[in-house]
């Protein structure tokens, strides 16, 4: 509906954008007035999306109660300052002091950037949680991401997600032939092996370009979030589980220099900030998740899984392009690549013996246990 909220809205990106320019040439030079500082946080979400949206607000206000002022942050959603998928650059260039979003979506940037969202048939959350923060990813991540002049932080995690939409059944990898899929990552290298044209859209124009055709297919997140931007209405068939996100980490991202500048209890508030927002994150998706599964269903939803031959081949895909990506790596990205696969031979070990054996024998024991 266009009209005065129309213009209002033009009226505000037309201003942001000028402040935009502004600060980035003023860079660095962030509002700073008897030891308080004012900072920008732009997002790649829709403004108000539960989780991702939400979750970013969460961190903002964290800082700013805990710094009792002295940290102020004030969150831009996508489109607000700068594009969803542009964040990397804009708090690089100083346009914005902090950044919310998936470093899968900087592969452009660096091609082992994914590894700190999600790799196909990767890290679970708690096997990426446990190689960030005690297998030496932290300390590659901060190598990778200080070559761009960013200080990165695990910010959240939305958990295993879904392979997503599509408005036609999947039988077999054949049916990937042709097919129009919004995906990111090295995900999306996968099924462009399988025959699919990968189309880039921002989350929050995945419906209208299901809508219109644009792609046939399309992942977001999963349930909490894919019914929030009411993907149900525009196709019928959702897919599960996501080989190309196992989980998904999101990353708090700070202009280095900044960072750099902060005293040190500041520093710490940012840390802990970033923390708790992953640990409010991947709770937050564990139920909500559940809940909006339920209805979907209740909606008419066919929720189905990936069938087996489809599977595989996804796998064997997924393998030649890790194989082909380890093989091209300049040497951080090396380093990353075997640091990642040190990590995930004894989390995922266990991971079958724990937590895996687990949910299954709830499963087979579900209705004894009710």
């Amino acid at each position: 509906m266009k009209g005065p909220i129309d213009a209002k809205r033009r009226r505000f990106l037309a201003s942001a954008a000028v402040g935009a320019a502004a600060a980035a040439t003023a860079f660095p030079a962030p509002a700073i007035a008897q030891d308080k500082r004012e900072w920008k946080m732009v997002t790649s979400w829709p403004k108000g999306l539960p989780g991702v949206g939400t979750g970013a607000e969460r961190i903002a206000q964290r800082i700013t109660e805990m710094s009792d002022g002295r940290l102020t942050v004030k969150v831009y959603a996508a489109g607000e300052i700068v594009p969803p998928l542009e964040c990397f650059s804009a708090v690089a260039e100083g346009k914005a002091e902090m950044g919310h979003d998936a470093s899968y979506y900087h592969i452009g940037k660096h091609r082992q950037a994914p590894f700190f969202t999600t790799v196909p048939f990767g890290l679970t959350a708690n096997e990426l949680s446990a190689w960030i923060h005690f297998g030496g990813g932290q300390e590659l991540w901060d190598e990778l991401y200080a070559g761009f002049g960013l200080k990165p932080f695990l910010a959240g995690n939305t958990g295993t997600q879904m392979l997503g939409w599509y408005r036609k059944e999947l039988k077999t990898a054949e049916d990937y032939q042709g097919l129009k899929v919004r995906m990111a990552g090295l995900g999306a290298e996968v099924v462009k092996r399988l025959g699919a044209t990968v189309v880039t859209v921002p989350g929050g124009e995945i419906f209208q370009a299901l809508q219109n055709g644009t792609v046939d297919a399309a992942e977001w997140v999963g349930p909490y979030n894919d019914q929030a931007l009411g993907l149900n209405q525009v196709a019928e068939y959702y897919y599960g589980p996501g080989f190309q996100e196992p989980s998904a980490g999101l990353e708090l991202i700070v202009n280095k220099t900044l960072y750099d500048e902060l005293p040190r209890d500041l520093k710490q508030i940012v840390a802990v900030a970033a923390q708790a927002a992953h640990d409010d994150l991947w709770a937050e998706y564990t139920l909500r998740n559940g809940e909006a599964l339920a209805n979907l269903i209740s909606k008419g939803t066919k929720v189905a899984r990936v069938p087996n031959e489809l599977m595989v081949a996804m796998g064997t895909a997924s393998g030649e392009v890790l194989a082909e990506e380890r093989d091209k790596a300049d040497a951080i990205g090396k380093k990353i690549f075997e640091s990642f696969l040190k990590a995930r031979g004894p989390a995922s070990a266990y991971t079958r013996i724990g937590e895996q054996a687990m949910a299954n024998a709830r499963a087979l024991a579900y209705k004894y246990i009710e």
